[in-house]
């Protein structure tokens, strides 16, 4: 049986669309899929992967947002991008303007994570599992 959704697409509209294509195309490393520019109008397509779709109810956000910033902050949308090596992830994107929310913990869940800002305001959490991790030496 084929399956009742076949992608996943997040489409974000911008106040400075230079600045957040910088951020997500240097800061995280993603390379252009698709440009969609014409005279009046610029789009840029990331394919970042498998993508799912998590739905939280708020207590489950909170508990969420303590273990990964000790408080709650996020809203009503956050991102979770696995990165292969989540130090160098946070690095690169401290210089294309993420606010660090908060540094790298390990969660219950065994994966390592970190929480920043994206210039627009958007929380992303960023994660590596720790087997993985633990893998690298």
């Amino acid at each position: 049986m084929q399956k009742p959704v076949l992608e996943l697409r997040v489409a974000l509209t911008v106040d400075d669309y230079e600045r957040l294509v910088a951020f997500y195309r240097d800061g995280l490393g993603l390379d252009p899929a698709a440009l969609w520019t014409t005279e009046t109008s610029k789009a840029v397509l990331f394919e970042l992967g498998r993508g799912t779709l998590e739905i939280f109810d708020d207590a489950h956000a909170a508990q969420v947002d303590e273990i990964e910033v000790g408080r709650r902050v996020s809203g009503p949308v956050r991102f979770a991008l696995q990165v292969p090596d989540l130090n160098a992830a946070l690095e690169r994107l401290r210089a294309w303007g993420a606010t660090v929310v908060h540094e790298p913990v390990v969660t219950p869940w065994r994966d390592y994570n970190a929480r920043v800002q994206s210039p627009d305001g958007l929380q992303v959490t960023l994660f590596q599992p720790l087997d993985a991790r633990e893998a690298e030496g």
